[in-house]
């Protein structure tokens, strides 16, 4: 454990996190983009600024990245600093010139990072007044939509998708003062994670093809923690529902079991739950519809009276496949 000062107050933190990990873990906030609790830091988009001390008699202090700080016993830092609150709201400031204000039509309107940080920082004016810059997208295959003129370059999503997941076919590629995140060419993402690139992206470079077909703001959504039936793995999946519909599936962290991500299969996979030819009631075999009481006497009745087999499926649950 270590002993760190914010702000003037003393708190007991986890002394291998870095300033960042230990003033989230506090209840404080510090804006960040780049960092995230699977990926590490990496110090690329400098918005989790902070002002250091080296001791409480220093009264000049210095900015430092918090993700790239380590939680030492006896740290002084402050998030409050003038210097430090002006400089986040520069970064966010300069993210912007670039990137669109289509906040009302991007699928990821309220439910953007980079919308919330705007907020925290108070970024309300754009005085950049000339040309953005624009990029071609890609098209990534049925399930991923890729618009890169929303990019901010946090490199969230090559850290995930080659150091975490393995995947080989999405890089950055730089010219100039440009970057650009995608594949060589236009085509399918290989990897059978590459879902979590949506959640991974803190804006809009990446969103669900799924959600958009039968698109809903995510506070129009009500989300309730559910487990993944693809597999015997049990993953912790948040199913988002409206009107009656599943309208989309995110993560839902379980440290022993998923971890932050899914795999494509429970993310996309849950199209069938919404056809209306899906069987909702038990049926005999001429087709008529049953009771659930009335069922379960005919299904005890044939177990008594004959051999029966038995075949599961893996979008069956997981008691219904040990039961059998």
């Amino acid at each position: 454990m270590a002993t760190i000062h914010v702000d003037g107050k003393a708190f007991e933190v986890d002394g291998a996190d870095n300033l960042l990990q230990a003033c989230l873990s506090l209840g404080l906030d510090i804006p960040y983009f780049c960092w995230h609790p699977a990926l590490g830091s990496v110090g690329a988009c400098r918005q989790c600024a902070v002002k250091q001390y080296t001791d409480e008699n220093d009264k000049r202090g210095r900015l430092v990245m918090s993700c790239m700080t380590p939680a030492t016993d006896k740290s002084w830092i402050s998030i409050d600093d003038e210097e430090a609150k002006q400089f986040r709201a520069s970064v966010v400031e300069w993210l912007m010139t670039n990137h669109p204000h289509d906040c009302p039509v991007c699928e990821e309107g309220g439910h953007c990072h980079l919308q919330d940080m705007t907020v925290m920082t108070g970024h309300n004016q754009r005085r950049y007044r000339f040309s953005k810059r624009t990029h071609q997208n890609q098209e990534l295959g049925p399930f991923i939509a890729h618009e890169m003129n929303r990019c901010i370059a946090c490199y969230r999503c090559v850290r995930y998708y080659k150091d975490y997941a393995g995947g080989t076919d999405l890089g950055v590629f730089g010219a100039h003062d440009n970057v650009y995140f995608g594949r060589v060419e236009d085509g399918v993402l290989e990897s059978e994670f590459s879902g979590n690139l949506t959640e991974v992206c803190p804006t809009g470079v990446f969103t669900d093809k799924t959600h958009s077909e039968r698109y809903t703001r995510k506070w129009d959504m009500q989300f309730s923690p559910s487990i993944c039936h693809g597999c015997a793995s049990g993953c912790n999946i948040s199913p988002g529902e409206r009107y009656g519909e599943i309208r989309r599936i995110e993560n839902r962290f379980n440290g022993s079991v998923n971890q932050y991500f899914l795999c494509d299969r429970g993310r996309f996979g849950y199209g069938y739950v919404n056809r209306t030819d899906r069987p909702r009631q038990p049926r005999i075999a001429n087709g008529n519809s049953l009771s659930l009481d009335v069922a379960l006497d005919n299904a005890a009745a044939l177990l008594k009276d004959r051999r029966v087999i038995g075949i599961g499926s893996p979008r069956a649950s997981l008691e219904s496949n040990f039961a059998l």
